[in-house]
């Protein structure tokens, strides 16, 4: 067993940050006052509004109106914050769309009280939110920047290069993609795959447009599975697709044959007539995988939760070489690499197997609905 080192080239500042729309007075003044005094505390460098590339936005806005930071880079992470004067009574059915609409990573979600009062929450596009629970001022705003930092020093790994040389006895699949249409059929059957969230009926056509040419993400999904093939590939499911309908080779399940570290991006391989959807963001962390422990076989990530399980400390955000690096980590620490269950936190788990049969033998009828929220 040889480790994978995942090394990439340098992606812009990442160390700069911006404040977008910065409030002139009131609670949200001190707020972004104080986030900037803890962001350049920790060697953030502060860039203007309007500068090119920042590594991280924050973007304050409205809750009953939001105004959407449109990134130019991929590279980019945007935090929009908002202040409301009324808690509402289920705080993700409230802010969830606040995150789509604002176009943003995470949304600091803060509710002004009567007097002092004032409560943070952190919602998250996996569907969950925690709150941020400190005692002084001082205390608050360092446990902020700490959920901050993971946006600020991570590398996305989500661009695709697809050649269309799937060999041709590949084209209507075979055992391992059975396997893997039967896996989401299961994973259905558990109810394990929340339904994807509608992101096009809350952005506006424009905004739309900017995340598909940004991203190409044409919605929100959430888990995903994969089968080894051989050696050097796997297939896996596709990005946004409904894990308990996949019918299409090529476009619903992915041949992943590589990785291209010069252009952060993962290599598929379809057939000659398909038009492929993205590659699963977490296709990186499955790669690494497969590429250094030849024994594992599949590999499944759903968001539940097992008790007990080792976890990564850091809520890094899919699809950057930085989980994909800490969950590698944990896997090779696992008495048996090939038979691990790994807790991502605020977000699910990742859970190795050599065979799919063999991961859904030993998770079925221990996994917790409810990923803890911390």
């Amino acid at each position: 067993m040889s480790q994978i080192s995942l090394a990439l080239p340098p992606q812009g500042n990442l160390s700069g940050a911006m404040l977008a729309g910065r409030p002139a007075d009131g609670k949200l003044r001190w707020f972004a006052d104080n986030l900037e005094r803890v962001l350049t505390q920790n060697g953030h460098a502060l860039l203007p509004e309007g500068a090119g590339a920042p590594r991280l936005v924050i973007n304050f806005t409205r809750a009953e109106r939001p105004r959407p930071f449109r990134r130019k880079a991929q590279g980019t992470f945007v935090v929009s914050v908002v202040e409301v004067h009324e808690q509402p009574p289920d705080i993700l059915k409230a802010a969830y769309p606040v995150l789509i609409r604002s176009l943003s990573n995470l949304l600091v979600y803060n509710v002004a009280g009567p007097g002092e009062q004032w409560s943070t929450y952190f919602v998250t596009l996996e569907q969950g939110y925690y709150p941020i629970d400190a005692g002084g001022e001082a205390e608050y705003f360092d446990a902020v920047y700490r959920r901050l930092r993971p946006l600020a020093t991570s590398q996305l790994v989500v661009n695709n290069l697809f050649t269309r040389d799937l060999p041709r006895e590949l084209w209507e699949g075979n055992f391992n993609t059975r396997a893997l249409r039967l896996a989401g059929q299961q994973l259905d059957r558990m109810e394990l795959l929340p339904t994807p969230f509608p992101i096009q009926e809350l952005l506006p056509a424009r905004d739309m447009a900017h995340v598909k040419r940004l991203f190409g993400l044409g919605g929100l999904s959430y888990g995903n599975l994969s089968v080894r093939e051989d050696a050097d590939s796997f297939w896996m499911s596709a990005s946004g697709v409904d894990k308990g309908n996949m019918q299409v080779v090529g476009r619903d399940m992915l041949l992943i044959t590589g990785f291209d570290p010069a252009q952060r991006a993962m290599r598929g391989s379809i057939p000659p007539e398909v038009e492929p959807r993205r590659a699963s963001v977490d296709a990186i962390e499955h790669w690494m995988l497969y590429q250094e422990h030849p024994q594992i076989g599949a590999i499944v990530h759903v968001h539940a939760w097992m008790a007990g399980v080792p976890s990564t400390t850091v809520n890094y955000p899919c699809g950057t070489a930085e989980l994909a690096r800490e969950v590698a980590e944990l896997v090779r620490r696992a008495p048996d690499p090939a038979g691990a269950v790994i807790g991502l936190k605020n977000h699910g788990l990742t859970i190795t197997g050599r065979s799919l049969a063999d991961i859904f033998e030993r998770i079925t009828g221990r996994l917790l609905p409810q990923v803890p929220m911390t």
